[in-house]
């Protein structure tokens, strides 16, 4: 079972507290013995540890996206099982997939 870790503070700049997600995430290493990840930026501290079982590279996180002049970022535990009927219904209702997410990661 994967794990994620994080913290926001809109009030201050907190992106040098990026140990403190660290240490968080290092106290999950059983959960997410694969991998880990962490992202940092004004004002959140994101990590993730994952335990890989599918889609070893797709999986990386945390993802980052680019829409509208826009970045978001997202660590997700979990799996859609019925990921492709649910594409397949908006599909059907004109919506248009691409793959967006990007995985971004700092040391």
């Amino acid at each position: 079972m994967c794990g994620f870790v994080g913290f926001a503070n809109l009030k201050r700049d907190i992106s040098k507290d990026i140990h403190i997600v660290k240490d968080m995430n290092l106290k999950l290493r059983k959960r997410g013995p694969d991998e880990e990840g962490y992202f940092t930026d004004t004002n959140i501290n994101l990590g993730h540890r994952r335990l890989i079982i599918i889609d070893a590279e797709n999986g990386k996180q945390p993802m980052s996206a680019r829409y509208n002049n826009t970045t978001y970022t997202i660590v997700y535990n979990g799996q859609i099982y019925n990921k492709d009927e649910i594409k397949e219904e908006l599909q059907d209702l004109g919506y248009e997939f691409k793959r967006i997410f990007r995985y971004r990661s700092i040391t």
